[in-house]
């Protein structure tokens, strides 16, 4: 009795294995533009949980090497980076704080390793592409941002990379008085047949009145009038889309401005910043958290568009794999006026096994908008 009924079951086992239908296999499609006029610029965001671990340091070195390899048949003209560029600037060890370990897994850099960390895998991208830097809170101080100390300035001295050099037309003073990338301002043509001529300006985190002060004055410069202006800065808007008012930072209450700080005083009033670039807020595994988007009026009655874009913590939190390679791809189109976003990680592209996952096409995360 027992044989056949063990027969029967082989039986009806094999019949449903018959009977199932093949999973639904996944078309990938790798990136490309959708326009043969259009052209590119690459956000990559908060980088400190790719750097603390270093077996995460991979995933990093693949993203830049992928932008490094498309940026011809992609057409890249810049690569923005949100700031955070390492997760401690002075000590890089666990803090304790209320019995917990702070920040999670303990790094595995001490000290100035981790700077040291992040200029060799940037080295990537040097003679390659141009690429701006902004410095986030885990860059200054011990922590975070208890002063405006930073092993910034030793390892990204302007004359590193030509190819961001050709763009650079100006640096304006740090908190020391120092003229740095802390602040800085770029400009570019884009290629045919856009040919508009673009200005980035870069702010440190936190900036103070001052640092705003001299980026308006950049702004308003006549030779930048008819320029796209756009703003990279690490902390600006949350993931709902509303502006940062204030933040607990001991940089941000010495005189250290938030979001709408950088709005009222910077954005607003100045007639050609079209675009502000950021990073800084996020929650683990949360793309609510990790990526926003929103619209303004500046004082001329111009669109502003505002995008926020960490994915530090997807893939494991903040002590997972550093942020899943995703990067956030910006493809200008020809007609000069409307910006395609989307979200696509080189990381899970390497494989056949995973590039079914390496396309975000959510609302958040693939859509377009028009800055006219």
């Amino acid at each position: 009795m027992l044989k056949k009924t063990l027969v029967l079951f082989m039986a009806a086992a094999f019949t449903m294995v018959i009977a199932a239908k093949p999973a639904a296999k996944v078309t990938y499609t790798a990136p490309k533009l959708s326009d043969p006029g259009s052209w590119t610029m690459v956000v990559v965001s908060d980088i400190q949980t790719y750097i603390k671990q270093i077996e995460n340091q991979g995933i990093l070195d693949m993203m830049l090497a992928w932008i490094v390899r498309r940026r011809e048949e992609m057409k890249i003209q810049q690569v923005l980076f949100t700031g955070d560029l390492v997760y401690y600037n002075a000590t890089g060890r666990v803090v304790k704080q209320e019995g917990r370990i702070y920040g999670g897994r303990m790094t595995d850099l001490v000290c100035g390793e981790q700077w040291k960390a992040t200029s060799r895998i940037l080295k990537r991208l040097d003679g390659e592409v141009p690429y701006v830097l902004c410095t986030g809170n885990h860059d200054y101080g011990v922590r975070s941002a208890e002063n405006r100390t930073t092993g910034f300035n030793t390892h990204f001295p302007s004359d590193r990379n030509p190819l961001t050099r050709r763009q650079l037309v100006e640096c304006g003073p740090n908190s020391f008085g120092v003229r740095t990338m802390e602040n800085s301002a770029y400009e570019f043509t884009a290629p045919h047949p856009d040919n508009r001529k673009f200005l980035v300006i870069t702010l440190q985190f936190a900036p103070t009145d001052a640092d705003l002060k001299w980026a308006k004055s950049v702004a308003d410069n006549p030779r930048f009038a008819n320029h796209f202006g756009i703003v990279l800065t690490h902390s600006y808007i949350l993931g709902n889309g509303k502006r940062l008012v204030k933040e607990n930072y001991a940089l941000s209450k010495k005189g250290g401005n938030a979001g709408q700080g950088i709005f009222e005083k910077l954005v607003k009033p100045a007639k050609n910043i079209r675009l502000v670039v950021s990073g800084h807020v996020c929650k683990p595994d949360s793309w609510e958290h990790a990526v926003g988007f929103s619209w303004d009026k500046n004082s001329s009655g111009k669109d502003v568009a505002q995008l926020a874009f960490n994915t530090q913590a997807i893939g494991g939190g903040f002590s997972g794999s550093g942020g899943d390679g995703w990067l956030r791809l910006l493809e200008f189109m020809p007609d000069k006026k409307t910006i395609k976003a989307t979200t696509f990680s080189p990381f899970f592209a390497a494989s056949p096994s995973t590039r079914h996952l390496a396309w975000k096409t959510d609302a958040r995360n693939c859509f377009t908008f028009e800055i006219k």
